[in-house]
């Protein structure tokens, strides 16, 4: 389904960063990885604010724009085609993760979750935004399963090990290519891994 929607030339997302993202990028260092990253608006821009990002994604067809994207920007990211339901990021290599409009179901999130938490170092930062519950009684975006939608108490939840530094449902204008327009019901989140007490 990833493959054939991204195989057209425009870049149905759009090339400009999400809005929630670039306005905390500074929270964010080096490396990242970008969960879902399609076809690389955000990895480009986390790039050329100089940080090294590594996005991730189930669509060859997504990074492969993504890799282009990065090389009209003259910007350098890294991808990989993974399937989030069975993938294990690497240990001790990233210090920020990024999850932008990653939509999974509830099962596929309680394997990867704690493995994303096990991968950051104290004090590592997650930033992510989705669409909220909410969301299904609008027409802007987003999966039409509750399942996969999130909420406050659903990240509060499934990602303990996170400090909340912003945790809000909000309503909020999206406008990202041609499949995220309007007004649209948004969970963001941004955590600090919290230490381990030895």
């Amino acid at each position: 389904m990833w493959d054939e929607r991204y195989s057209v030339d425009e870049y149905v997302y759009g090339t400009e960063p999400n809005s929630f993202l670039a306005s905390n990028a500074n929270l964010l260092e080096g490396p990242v990885l970008s969960l879902a990253e399609g076809e690389g608006r955000n990895a480009v821009y986390l790039a050329s604010l100089g940080l090294e990002v590594h996005g991730v994604d189930g669509s060859k067809v997504g990074l492969a724009k993504a890799r282009a994207l990065a090389a009209t920007k003259g910007v350098k990211i890294t991808t990989e085609v993974v399937d989030l339901s069975n993938y294990s990021p690497a240990h001790g290599v990233y210090r920020s993760i990024v999850s932008i409009f990653a939509h999974l179901p509830s099962a596929i999130r309680r394997n990867l979750y704690p493995l994303l938490e096990r991968t950051l170092p104290s004090g590592g930062i997650i930033l992510m935004e989705a669409y909220s519950e909410a969301q299904l009684k609008l027409e802007t975006g987003g999966p039409k399963d509750l399942d996969m939608l999130m909420s406050a108490e659903k990240i509060s939840r499934e990602l303990p090990g996170f400090e909340p530094i912003v945790l809000r449902e909000i309503d909020r204008e999206v406008n990202e290519g041609t499949f995220h327009n309007g007004l649209a019901s948004v969970v963001q989140f941004i955590g600090r891994k919290i230490a381990i007490r030895s």
